[in-house]
């Protein structure tokens, strides 16, 4: 069942516990009695950590459009109250292509401020510039003043050019058939949702709009770079104003 980038059980666990460990709780701060939004959970590769760091006070929602996913995680979690798991039954060419919603229409079923901390790891890689801009305003909405938001990206920038001049790249990316300003750059013009990297100026701006401060920033080694924390994106960390 695995779809997250990883192919072993051991794999997964560890691609898991390295990124909590190191982005959510060394780097992001979060507490053990936060209340944590992982958007684009899947089958629970940050959760399996999080149940023994985070406290009966602390809670773990965690969504996702694939519909088996979002079963296998229900049934392997009961025994943790403080962990739910629900479906978002949103488009995607390549991982939902049955789904009814937009995504560029999904409305978090959360209400206002309901998050101290938001994690996106490998969801805006698989989404359109539209849709990131409407994830934005969402993700805006639901999470108090402070909490952190840690997502993953493809980011374009000059190194990043520097490393593709070079041939260091290690995902060829495209520019994207697109009517609007060029801001991303797909793997697959036919599957376009299938990988998508993004300018680096234009992810900062639209953090700016929506009053998310960017704190820290680290590259992943996609684009040929050194790898230094086992990951392979580009990973934000930024704190809501």
């Amino acid at each position: 069942m695995l779809f997250d980038g990883s192919t072993t059980q051991e794999q997964f666990s560890a691609l898991g516990e390295n990124f909590v460990s190191y982005f959510l709780i060394n780097h992001a701060r979060v507490g053990p009695n936060d209340r944590i939004l992982d958007i684009g959970c899947g089958l629970g590769q940050k959760a399996r950590p999080l149940t023994r760091f985070l406290s009966s006070d602390g809670s773990y929602r965690g969504l996702d459009i694939v519909s088996k996913a979002i079963d296998w995680c229900r049934d392997h979690y009961r025994a943790f109250p403080n962990f739910e798991f629900s479906l978002a039954d949103v488009f995607s060419s390549e991982y939902n292509p049955d789904g009814k919603v937009l995504a560029k229409k999904l409305v978090l079923p959360y209400p206002d401020e309901s998050f101290d901390c938001v994690l996106l790891a490998s969801v805006f890689t698989h989404l359109l510039p539209d849709d990131v801009e409407h994830y934005f305003q969402e993700i805006a909405r639901v999470t108090r003043p402070g909490a952190r938001m840690i997502s993953t990206y493809f980011l374009f920038n000059d190194e990043a050019r520097s490393h593709i001049r070079a041939g260091r790249i290690h995902l060829p990316f495209r520019k994207a058939r697109s009517l609007r300003k060029q801001v991303h750059r797909v793997l697959d013009p036919d599957v376009p949702e299938k990988a998508v990297a993004y300018e680096e100026d234009w992810v900062r701006a639209l953090h700016l709009r929506n009053r998310l401060s960017i704190v820290e920033i680290t590259y992943g080694n996609w684009s040929g770079r050194t790898d230094l924390v086992l990951c392979l994106q580009d990973t934000i960390i930024a704190v809501k104003e």
